[in-house]
């Protein structure tokens, strides 16, 4: 054992000095630049286009007589601003207790309604996720007052305020999942394609005889994976305090403006660096068992091609999942290892238990010991042709 960890620090330590101190490494930390501009310049062009926000709906709980007065003062408010931005206004009859159809009608998912207007336009009450002076409550004054007077003069309007409906929280939260989903899915396919040439070199100028003999060829492929590890964390770190720097610059909110996620932001940025560094090992472990049978840089562009195309269907399959966190799908990309870091990683934003995730990661260190183990046995008996004994049936054939 002591043989083994001293073999992969020597190997780790080696790889990682001749990545980071080469000077290819700057055009590393500069490569993700070039997706950035090609973003900004698309942005750019679309935000060229009319702005276009969230339209928020408010169900009104009234006669449709009074409907028909609210909708044509909608109507009206909408001509002088643009439509998108302007409530959208859905009828329901009366049906006896209000406050219990208002309670049933929040919790609606089609259509999303924000907030129920009941009491009509003689004593109206809004009710839902909305606040005193925010936009939502200041167009139903407009539209409430000219319905009443054909006036568009604002009238005082009850507001009672509420937390949110749990349709709209779990809508905010499938947000982050996905965002924080593919930022994992960026990062990982971005950095663990390198490992699939990490062998190459050795190979290439005949001292992997050499370096097998002085290490033990596991310890060879922990020390590669590890140092590659290593050398994409510097990169993360250069990368987010640079991006840290420029949503600072232009969105002093920061992480207020992205909705929060069910475990809180301090757990789930934790959970984004375990759940990255298990993605990256892996990936990481799985590219370097297939590019260890490649001999030529050739073979390894070829490989790279269904590598990278088998990274985007596992998170195809994982991205499925958000939304229903605890559906069948979801438990089956929680379980399989390539796709249980970042299926967890979206359950860490839609549901507040902690207890699935450290089974989760112990699962998946498990996948990668194994995974491990088997490219450096399948190294050593097709490329080093060292492995145990041929049976009697195939030595003869030989």
């Amino acid at each position: 054992m002591k043989r083994f960890l001293r073999g992969a620090f020597v190997i780790a330590r080696r790889d990682f000095s001749a990545t980071v101190l080469s000077k290819t490494f700057l055009f590393f930390l500069i490569g993700p630049l070039f997706p950035l501009l090609i973003g900004g310049v698309f942005a750019g062009v679309s935000a060229s286009g009319p702005p276009r926000s969230e339209q928020p709906v408010v169900a009104v709980i009234a006669s449709p007589s009074e409907f028909a007065r609210l909708s044509a003062a909608r109507e009206h408010l909408a001509d002088a601003l643009d439509e998108g931005t302007v409530v959208e206004l859905v009828p329901f009859a009366p049906e006896g207790d209000l406050a219990r159809q208002a309670k049933g009608l929040l919790g609606s998912a089609d259509p999303p309604v924000r907030a129920v207007l009941t009491g009509g336009i003689v004593e109206p009450r809004l009710t839902g996720s909305v606040h005193h002076n925010g936009s939502t409550v200041r167009q139903m004054q407009l539209i409430v007052a000219e319905a009443r007077t054909g006036e568009p003069k604002p009238v005082h309007v009850d507001v009672t305020s509420v937390e949110g409906s749990p349709v709209l929280l779990a809508n905010e939260r499938a947000i982050t999942a996905k965002i924080g989903q593919f930022l994992l899915f960026f990062l990982t396919i971005l950095l663990s394609g390198m490992l699939l040439s990490q062998l190459i070199e050795e190979k290439s100028n005949k001292i992997i005889e050499v370096i097998a003999a002085a290490v033990p060829i596991d310890a060879l492929f922990v020390g590669k994976l590890f140092a590659m590890l290593a050398a994409s964390v510097v990169g993360l770190i250069v990368w987010t305090s640079a991006g840290a720097a420029l949503v600072a610059s232009l969105n002093p909110g920061g992480l207020s403006s992205v909705p929060a996620p069910a475990v809180g932001w301090p757990t789930f940025l934790a959970l984004a660096i375990a759940y990255f560094g298990m993605n990256y090992l892996l990936f990481g472990s799985v590219f370097l068992t297939i590019g260890a049978q490649a001999s030529t840089a050739r073979e390894v562009q070829t490989l790279s091609m269904p590598a990278t195309f088998g990274q985007v269907l596992i998170f195809g399959f994982a991205a499925a999942t958000i939304g229903a966190p605890d559906s069948t799908a979801a438990l089956a990309a929680a379980i399989f290892p390539l796709s249980s870091p970042m299926a967890m990683f979206a359950r860490a934003a839609e549901s507040p238990e902690l207890w699935p995730h450290f089974i989760a990661l112990a699962w998946q260190a498990v996948w990668v010991a194994l995974i491990l183990r088997l490219g450096a046995g399948l190294f050593r008996r097709t490329v080093l042709k060292s492995g145990p004994a041929r049976p009697l049936w195939r030595l003869r054939k030989a």
